[in-house]
């Protein structure tokens, strides 16, 4: 389990973006970077600086990955057919603390990967406790029994900010099939994100 070494909303501030979209955001307040140089005015960025913050963005959504993990998953997605940045995409949204996100099991990407690796998640039946695991088409996620009576969890499934998306299907309340991998027009992103930005960075 990667450690998070800043506070979530330090990354939404430096970013000037709500990109988990969450109603407690400081940048429904304050859309200037945190510390005391935060209001200084900014100049033009440059492409580079562009590509390092999609990057970052990109990155930091995903619960603030690892560079290392981040760079395999560009890696992985560039050995693969088709569009490098769609499969990026497809690579990041099947990880299991992100499908658990998705099916509204927890109410945040860190709040889902701390369910992951304490246990809670059964992937076909099978405990499994790899927040980085890659889920396939046709996978069934399901809360083990204490999780169904966790706070985090029914809080998270009364949550009216966010829906469900097509690619993950519901059965009842503590249970999903990953029916799809999704493009990146379907991942349900509370900000726009440049992943095509994320393959010039690295491709450089």
């Amino acid at each position: 389990m990667s450690k998070r070494q800043n506070s979530k909303y330090k990354i939404d501030r430096r970013l000037g973006e709500n990109i988990w979209g969450r109603p407690k955001s400081p940048v429904n307040r304050r859309e200037y970077g945190p510390g005391q140089h935060g209001q200084r005015r900014k100049g033009k960025i440059s492409d580079y600086g562009l590509q390092l913050r999609a990057k970052q963005k990109l990155k930091g959504y995903y619960g603030d990955i690892t560079e290392k993990q981040f760079k395999r998953a560009y890696q992985e997605a560039n050995r693969m057919k088709g569009d490098t940045s769609q499969n990026l995409i497809g690579l990041l949204e099947r990880r299991l603390d992100m499908i658990v996100y998705r099916a509204k099991f927890a109410p945040t990407i860190f709040a889902a990967r701390q369910i992951v690796s304490h246990g809670h998640i059964r992937v076909n039946g099978v405990k499994c406790n790899i927040a980085s695991r890659q889920i396939d088409a046709g996978d069934v996620i399901s809360l083990g029994n204490k999780a169904k009576e966790m706070a985090l969890v029914i809080e998270a499934q009364g949550l009216a900010e966010r829906d469900i998306p097509d690619y993950v299907s519901p059965d009842g309340n503590d249970k999903i099939t990953f029916t799809r991998v999704p493009t990146l027009d379907e991942v349900p992103y509370p900000v726009k994100m440049e992943p095509n930005l994320v393959v010039e960075f690295y491709s450089r």
